[in-house]
């Protein structure tokens, strides 16, 4: 069973392209953003305990058949990293990932981001801290540290400009070689 990381920063895509990923492939999709935070209203306010979501996440790739996780766990996901079968790494340009963060906080918050909102503080706390990937140091979730961890890594990974149809981008990754195998050995058995 493959098993597939799409990484990138906030509003490059991951969640979109692992959804349509486990779907062509029929394989569970999973998202970081599920493991790392508790369920809360507003959401994205209490990280969950690093152990806790370490053994969810475990639980969740350890069953039976491949799976897609999308987004981001550089610092707490270590134990997955000897699993993958290929990384993809999505990259865009700043404007339109930032257009792209924006336009999705909006729907899906509506007017508790806006003035006076329950959650205008948070949602502005967010965008300057999505705004800052491209700039900010290797110590919290950026470009840099994104680099970084990619030298590390022993699975190949496939860079994908994600400002491309989704459907092409998920074309391109069913045709690297690492999931093309899998995929007909899958067909075979």
């Amino acid at each position: 069973m493959v098993h597939i990381h799409v990484m990138g920063a906030s509003g490059s895509g991951t969640t979109s392209l692992g959804l349509v990923l486990a779907e062509k492939l029929d394989i569970a999709h999973l998202d970081t953003d599920d493991f790392f935070w508790l369920p809360t209203d507003p959401p994205f306010t209490t990280p969950r305990d690093a152990d806790e979501r370490i053994r969810l996440l475990l639980e969740e790739t350890g069953r039976s058949g491949g799976w897609v996780l999308s987004g981001s766990a550089l610092k707490w996901g270590r134990p997955l990293e000897p699993l993958y079968d290929l990384i993809v790494f999505l990259r865009i340009e700043p404007e339109l990932r930032m257009a792209r963060i924006r336009a999705r906080e909006l729907a899906r918050y509506g007017n508790r981001i806006g003035p006076g909102g329950d959650m205008e503080v948070k949602s502005g706390q967010f965008l300057e801290w999505a705004a800052s990937y491209d700039t900010a140091g290797p110590e919290r979730r950026s470009l840099a540290a994104h680099e970084q961890w990619l030298e590390m890594q022993t699975s190949p990974v496939l860079r994908l400009d994600s400002s491309r149809e989704i459907d092409d981008l998920a074309a391109e990754v069913l045709l690297h070689p690492a999931i093309a195998a899998g995929a007909v050995r899958r067909r075979r058995s």
